[in-house]
């Protein structure tokens, strides 16, 4: 309630005798002492009404320092007394000091009076100001100016204040707001804000009249992006604006499908390989991310198949190059998780799988021998996507080059890439028969049959049963040639059991075959 008019007057009067003793008190080095005399200055500023403007830079310089206090109380009643200011003073005037401050000198204290001078405001007072309180939180000088959990909350104080107090009028500086809530989000590892940032998005989403945060994201993801692509050729791995892009990409969902032509770009500069190689497994990583979930992605508008080969040829070719060290080993299992997330998820017809291959087939045999158990793995699984997509069509020079690689996968010291280089040349060995010209195979399916047979004495089961389904799967081929080499095999007394299963499936062979 207002106070009486009595008492009101009598304040005004004693003011400006009161109010530097209040300033000095409110530091003072006895916690009792600073909390009383921040409740006796929101007091005070409740009788004073607008007659505090002439005092305002005094205020202001008092509450900076309170607002940094330790008691909880004194905070708290400084809060009010921000509030008091906004309520009584013209926001141009308590704008033009608050902002300057900011600008000088970015803090937690300084945040906080916004904060609480907003929520204190009328709303049609300060919808006029709204455009421009938006716009410089959104600098980022201010918007990234610490990583401290206190200053990332009192930065989204502001903004959930403005949308309380501004409601609709928020409409207009939606995309500046969006740019400190991503840049707050983006700091949300360190600050642990994640869920508050996610809370006050849905808020601003209200207020637009909008049902979720991704729809927010579907009015200003190409804005967003812009925003990013104007510093892209100087981001590290240590780059703010890298840490924006990842909750921009991760969190726009099916708008990211609308943003190809600024997204693509991005990727291919920063991908390329003289660019920060951490920098690299951090965009590789979010890739990956995205690509498992194309459809929901990158792929929602269908259009992503126009940038397939910029992806090929620009981004992942020149990654799975191979050079020394470890961290370049660690990018080609980065590119070679990108290549398997995107053609796994279900998003490329099988004519465009093909068109990968073509590109992709020598790099990935490359990759087989990489000192990554999981580069391997995932290369004999993308090799077998590739065999099966190409419908038996693959040029014959070329498909006989991925057998022996194959092979040389099954004496790998992983039983699970043994296991994925034999389901691979099943896969192999079914092109070859459904290709015309099969004869020309016949002296490397010998080979093969020869090899592979050695391995029926492997002393783990699995592959054994695994390479008897292989060989089983290439009998159909020349079944003449498989009888002749198992037969020597049981001369040998080696592996009879598996043998005489072998000879069994090549005689219960139809006779056309």
């Amino acid at each position: 309630n207002r106070p009486v008019l009595g008492c009101r007057e009598l304040v005004f009067r004693n003011l400006s005798k009161i109010l530097p003793a209040i300033c000095h008190d409110i530091t003072d080095w006895v916690p009792g002492t600073r909390v009383k005399s921040a409740q006796l200055l929101a007091v005070l500023l409740l009788h004073a009404e607008d007659h505090v403007t002439q005092h305002l830079e005094l205020l202001l310089r008092a509450l900076l320092r309170a607002c940094a206090d330790e008691e909880r109380a004194v905070v708290s009643s400084c809060t009010r007394s921000a509030e008091l200011i906004g309520t009584f003073v013209s926001p141009e005037v308590f704008l033009k000091l608050i902002l300057s401050i900011l600008k000088k000198s970015p803090s937690p204290s300084s945040l906080l009076i916004l904060a609480s001078v907003i929520r204190g405001c009328p709303r049609e007072a300060l919808q006029p100001h709204l455009k421009v309180i938006a716009t410089e939180l959104a600098q980022a000088h201010i918007s990234q100016g610490s990583e401290n959990h206190l200053y990332g909350e009192h930065l989204l104080l502001c903004v959930q204040a403005l949308i309380a107090v501004c409601q609709e009028d928020c409409r207009g500086s939606s995309l500046q707001l969006m740019k400190v809530l991503v840049t707050v989000m983006a700091f949300s590892g360190a600050t642990g804000l994640g869920d508050k940032v996610r809370e006050t998005m849905d808020a601003l989403a209200a207020v637009e009249s909008v049902d979720s945060s991704q729809d927010l994201f579907r009015e200003h993801v190409g804005p967003l992006m812009e925003w990013l692509a104007g510093s892209h050729h100087d981001w590290t791995v240590h780059s703010v604006e890298l840490l924006q892009f990842n909750v921009v990409v991760t969190h726009s969902g099916p708008a990211l499908g609308e943003a190809l032509p600024h997204l693509i770009p991005i990727l291919r500069s920063c991908l390329q390989p003289a660019r920060d190689p951490a920098m690299r497994l951090k965009l590789f990583s979010i890739l990956s991310g995205v690509l498992l979930r194309a459809k929901e992605t990158v792929d929602s508008q269908g259009q992503f198949h126009s940038y397939l080969d910029t992806m090929m040829k620009d981004i992942l070719v020149p990654n799975l190059q191979w050079h020394a060290g470890r961290t370049a080993a660690a990018i080609r299992t980065a590119a070679v998780s990108c290549l398997w997330a995107l053609i796994s998820s279900e998003s490329l017809l099988a004519k465009q799988i093909q068109e990968v291959q073509e590109t992709l087939m020598p790099q990935i045999l490359t990759t087989l021998e990489e000192d990554s158990q999981m580069t391997r793995l995932i290369s004999c699984r993308i090799i077998n996507m590739f065999l099966k997509t190409s419908g038996g069509v693959v040029d014959p020079d070329k498909l006989i080059k991925v057998y022996p690689e194959l092979l040389k996968r099954l004496d790998d010291v992983s039983n699970e890439v043994r296991l994925a280089a034999a389901s691979t040349l099943v896969t192999w060995l079914q092109c070859v028969g459904n290709n015309d010209g099969k004869s020309y195979y016949q002296s490397n399916i010998h080979y093969l049959y020869k090899e592979l047979l050695v391995y029926l004495d492997d002393p783990e089961s699995a592959v054994q049963d695994a390479v008897l389904e292989v060989l089983k799967a290439g009998s159909a081929l020349f079944p003449d040639l498989l009888v002749r080499e198992t037969e020597a095999v049981i001369h040998k007394h080696r592996s009879p059991a598996y043998c005489e299963q072998l000879l069994q499936h090549v005689q219960a062979l139809p006779p056309a075959q």
